[in-house]
């Protein structure tokens, strides 16, 4: 009843355009789609069939539905369904609710590195200002910061709450993409679409649901989003539409209205998801390389120098080898070359090195990172890192036996190497901590005793330089120079010394003395 009240009142401010927007119902059997069931997660299909049991909808959605379409093994599988929060809750003995501003559930699976998250989130309504007034929400959480907002949406059109539960048609309309706004049933084996996107998905075609303007002014974050669908799309052929791509650049002084930490979250989904690369070049494609966040604007500009580019494709592989990637590693590449320049140009004013590279560190945390992240423990990671540097150079005493047993070395060696392929360090160098690295104990000593004795050879062999006091090479008057018909200087004789007899020298020997 509360539904179909709200629908009347929607219908009657919009004369029924709000339905429209929420497009019509097509269901695709099997034959129609042709999704692989084997590609489908068990553990996913067993959270949809929970919730089914309990009496609630509930489906596979979003991009877990497109990568099936294309006959992908989704890597994240994620829940709709018209459960609460709560109610979800109730249904699994490991579930969370979290978030603030979208309220979902992970039904977490496994423990330690093995675990694995399923993230259910509630239908929610379609809203814009004209139905602004006539929704009042159901939010639960955050209510002090809710208490204040008379609009689920402000004049802009930006989105200010999204906890107002609705229909499937609904949940649909209020996605971004149309490729990305399916629903999976995995137990009938049937996709909901209500906008074309089994249609697009085989076009290869990435579109806005709804007006493309008036969809980013409601949610800004969306532009960024396009790009990192457009870069993840675009090598198995994916464009986007020039009519969701036309008004992209207008949208950049939007995202000054969108949190910090928002943004930054965003940039960091770009660079690492498996397309960073591919990412920087969708943004200079779609005249996004400046303006979105500070710190991504310092990523494109320096994507082309080598020690960057091999952070980004090292990033992308081991993404693609399924492999943890971690934010400070990146960012930490991306502004060792501010780093390096601080603490050589305080090197060049004689200051020590440690301190001065702690110094070099803090102007780059001031200049481009700020209080975001910089001085969590992202920025204790970075710092850590290249804290670390200096101190691969320094093989003596126990130095490298502490050294490989800190918590960050992996990374900290993991930046050493790249600086190698470079050319901003010796290949032996790595080689050597590669090595060490990797040996036990016995082999540790070892390495150190042949290098220790390796450093003592290389002093014996060096040339030895006799120092001269300052100030001799000036006093002395210079040697005259050779003549080869000068004269030879006349021998100097050696004057025998006398030997010691009683009170004196002996005397010389001659004629015996006179008698008296």
């Amino acid at each position: 009843m509360i539904k179909q009240l709200i629908h009347k009142l929607i219908d009657s401010a919009t004369g029924g355009n709000a339905r429209k927007r929420r497009g019509k119902r097509v269901e695709i059997g099997p034959e129609g789609h042709g999704i692989n069931p084997a590609l489908v997660d068990e553990r996913a299909a067993g959270v949809v069939r929970t919730l089914k049991e309990a009496g609630y909808e509930a489906y596979i959605v979003g991009g877990a539905v497109r990568d099936l379409l294309l006959g992908l093994k989704p890597k994240d599988f994620d829940v709709a369904t018209n459960a609460t929060p709560e109610q979800v809750k109730q249904l699994f003995r490991r579930a969370f609710i979290i978030g603030r501003r979208f309220r979902i559930v992970h039904v977490v699976f496994g423990r330690g590195r093995e675990h694995e998250v399923i993230e259910v989130s509630t239908f929610r309504a379609y809203v814009d200002n004209a139905t602004a007034e006539a929704i009042r929400g159901n939010e639960r959480t955050a209510k002090g910061q809710l208490a204040g907002m008379k609009h689920a949406v402000d004049a802009s059109g930006r989105v200010l709450r999204d906890n107002v539960w609705g229909s499937q048609d609904e949940d649909a309309a209020r996605r971004d993409f149309t490729v990305n706004a399916m629903y999976y049933d995995p137990q009938a084996r049937v996709v909901v679409d209500y906008h074309g996107g089994i249609a697009d998905a085989h076009k290869k075609l990435l579109r806005m649901i709804g007006d493309p303007a008036t969809r980013y002014r409601e949610d800004p974050v969306r532009a960024i989003r396009a790009v990192r669908f457009g870069a993840k799309l675009a090598a198995l052929g994916f464009r986007i539409e020039p009519k969701t791509a036309r008004p992209l650049v207008e949208v950049l002084p939007l995202l000054a209205e969108v949190p910090q930490s928002r943004l930054f979250d965003e940039m960091l989904k770009l660079l690492q998801t498996g397309h960073a690369l591919a990412s920087v070049e969708q943004l200079r494609k779609l005249g996004l390389a400046r303006g979105i966040y500070p710190l991504l604007d310092v990523v494109v500009e320096r994507a082309d120098q080598p020690f960057v580019k091999a952070a980004l494709q090292d990033t992308d592989r081991r993404v693609g080898e399924g492999k943890p990637v971690a934010p400070s590693f990146l960012l930490a590449c991306v502004l060792w070359q501010d780093v390096l320049a601080g603490w050589n140009a305080r090197l060049a004013r004689q200051e020590h090195p440690f301190p001065a590279l702690q110094d070099a560190i803090d102007e780059v945390f001031d200049a481009r990172v700020g209080d975001v992240s910089g001085r969590g423990k992202l920025g204790a990671d970075m710092r850590e890192i290249w804290m670390m540097q200096p101190r691969f150079e320094k093989r003596s005493g126990q130095t490298p036996f502490s050294l490989v047993e800190q918590p960050r070395f992996r990374a900290g060696f993991d930046f050493m190497r790249l600086r190698a392929d470079v050319g901003e360090v010796s290949e032996e160098l790595a080689d050597w901590w590669q090595q060490f690295s990797l040996a036990d104990d016995g082999e540790r000593e070892s390495m150190m005793t042949e290098l220790r004795a390796e450093q003592q050879r290389s002093k014996r062999q060096a040339p030895r330089v006799h120092r001269v006091p300052a100030g001799t090479l000036e006093a002395a008057p210079p040697a005259p120079a050779p003549d080869a018909a000068a004269t030879p200087a006349k021998k100097r004789r050696r004057r025998r010394r006398k030997p010691a007899g009683a009170g004196g020298s002996a005397p010389e020997a001659g004629p015996p003395p006179a008698q008296p």
